[in-house]
């Protein structure tokens, strides 16, 4: 479990991380999103102790990370897969941290074939992939069956079959009790990955929620429906607090929800082709609620 109070860091005059206070609980996939410059990689290194904050708190599994005796054990941490010393082997690079915590020969090569490296594991990291050093990043943070993953970019350089193996890891990972922190720029995963969102923007905390409750609150609830009556279904549904707009030969509904309307049709013998609940993606939610707190923005064209 990550828990930070109030937590802030000041880099000069420029805040980065301004008073986040969150949970990130056991058993559940907890996704990290923000626009660039918003503090995700700033917030995870102050979890780590990486840097000070300078003020509020942090604690891993009840304690600062500096504090537990055998880290490894507690936290596994992916924040720049490639700061591995290029001329170690993986299976080198992987034994020397085992090492440290007395972990054995036969954990390290469990990982390694566990991330797909056991054909590469004697070849220098020097010589690895973007995906390949992914991976290497991976099983270093699994080494010491961590209770709290903390990942920053996982997927970064995966090939499909790895972004798929890394979603259902960290799935089967939090199935397991254990708490998974995860940051992502792919909208589309995190939709099919996390259940939680932790959304940041300039350093300041804008949600911490469920995912389908970040969609619903981007979205509205906008009921779409094609009837052969739908003049007479307009008429029914149509009030003070409920719009009806026709789009592309269809009727989109707003203040009604989809059994509020088919419930209405049926009582009334209207038949209905279509009825759907009309929700934005992940992407098009995230860019709705943080569209005021993007720090870099293009030029219009």
């Amino acid at each position: 479990m990550i828990e930070a109070l109030a937590l802030t860091k000041d880099y000069g005059d420029k805040r980065a991380v301004d008073g986040l206070t969150f949970t990130v609980k056991p058993g559940h996939v907890t996704g990290f999103l923000g626009p660039n410059g918003s503090g995700k990689s700033t917030t995870m290194r102050l979890i780590l102790g990486l840097d000070a904050a300078t003020s509020g708190d942090v604690t891993v599994n009840g304690k600062h990370f500096r504090d537990h005796k055998a880290p490894l054990h507690e936290v596994g941490a992916l924040l720049e897969a490639r700061s591995v010393h290029t001329g170690r082997s993986a299976y080198n690079h992987l034994l020397a941290l085992a090492q440290t915590h007395g972990i054995g020969k036969t954990r390290v090569q469990e990982l390694i074939d566990l991330v797909g490296l056991h054909d590469v594991a004697r070849k220098r990291v020097g010589s690895f992939s973007l995906g390949m050093g992914q991976r290497l990043g991976i099983a270093a943070a699994l080494l010491g069956d961590p209770h709290t993953l903390l990942l920053d970019e996982p997927v970064n350089g995966l090939d499909p079959e790895g972004i798929h193996w890394i979603r259902t890891l960290l799935k089967q990972l939090a199935a397991e009790g254990r708490a998974v922190f995860v940051s992502s720029h792919l909208m589309s995963e995190m939709a099919v990955t996390a259940d939680h969102l932790i959304v940041i923007g300039r350093g300041k905390l804008i949600a911490d929620t469920s995912v389908d409750e970040f969609v619903r609150r981007a979205s509205g609830a906008i009921v779409r429906v094609r009837s052969p009556q739908a003049t007479a279904l307009r008429d029914l549904v149509v009030g003070p607090d409920v719009k009806v707009e026709s789009e592309d030969g269809a009727l989109e509904i707003s203040g009604m929800s989809p059994e509020q309307v088919g419930d209405l049709a049926a009582a009334n013998g209207i038949t209905l082709h279509e009825l759907t609940l009309v929700q934005a993606s992940l992407e098009e939610a995230f860019m709705e609620l943080t569209r005021d707190d993007v720090e870099f923005k293009a030029a219009a064209a």
